[in-house]
Order: structure tokens, then C-alpha cells, then sequence
């Protein structure tokens, strides 16, 4: 029997979780009040599906190797599927809007489309739309 996980927690490390809050509160997202303090913020990013941003000191704690660069360098991009091809576009604009910068131009395949930004630590976002009558089943 495969393996099934009940949910994810992503783990990231930021420079301000203050920062890391407002930003992705403008994008449209929210946390949970339970696992957030002034070490991390516990972002909801679907029913089962969250990131953990954890303050940098504290986030290395918890590892025995250096904590990557996301301004220079990607280890990760974090891709978020939604309803919609509006919803990629408005939350893309909501995250530039917020302080977040320009990733790549949107992408656009037809039956898939999608768009990225970066946020305020340089960690890679994508929102993704598949109109899921081109998904087997």
C-alpha cells in the first residue's frame, strides 16, 4: 500500500515573520492563530496544506547545513493549484502588489495555465490553473 500523507507542512525559512504575515495576507491567505508566534506563522494554503515561515535563527535549530539563499539561489518552487485563470492572475498581482517581485511571464498552454511571483525572502511561488476535462482519470 503507497504511502498517503493527511497533510504537508512546508517548512521556510524568512528574515521577518511580521513581514512574511502582511505579505501574504495581502495576497489573499491566512493563518493559523494556534502555531503562530514571533518564531513562526503557520500560513493555511489549502484544507490540508500549509508553510510553516520560520524566523531564520530559529529555523536553524532545526537543520545541521546552511540555510539557502533565496535571493541567489532556488531549492524549491511552491506551486499552489486554483480554480481559475483570474485567480492565478489576481493572486500573482495581489503578491507584486504587496512587495513581492516578478518571477517569470505567465506561462500558457491551453488547457494549463500559470504565473509565479517571488515573495519578500526571494522564495518561489506559482499559481497554477488545469481545466481538469484535459486530466485523465
Amino acid at each position: 500500500m503507497a504511502l498517503l500523507a493527511k497533510n504537508i507542512f512546508v517548512n521556510l525559512p524568512v528574515q521577518n515573520v511580521k513581514a512574511s504575515i502582511d505579505f501574504f495576507n495581502a495576497v489573499g491567505f491566512e493563518f493559523n492563530k494556534q502555531f503562530t508566534d514571533d518564531n513562526a506563522a503557520c500560513l493555511i494554503i489549502g484544507e490540508n496544506i500549509f508553510a510553516m515561515l520560520i524566523q531564520e535563527e530559529y529555523f536553524k535549530t532545526f537543520i545541521n547545513k546552511p540555510i539557502a539563499n533565496a535571493a541567489t539561489s532556488t531549492e524549491v518552487i511552491l506551486a499552489i493549484g486554483v480554480d481559475s485563470r483570474e485567480e492565478v492572475d489576481g493572486i500573482v498581482s495581489r503578491a507584486l502588489n504587496a512587495g513581492g517581485s516578478h518571477s517569470k511571464d505567465p506561462i500558457d498552454h491551453g488547457f494549463m495555465y500559470s504565473a509565479s511571483f517571488q515573495d519578500v525572502d526571494g522564495h518561489l511561488w506559482e499559481a497554477v490553473y488545469m481545466d481538469s476535462s484535459h486530466v485523465a482519470e
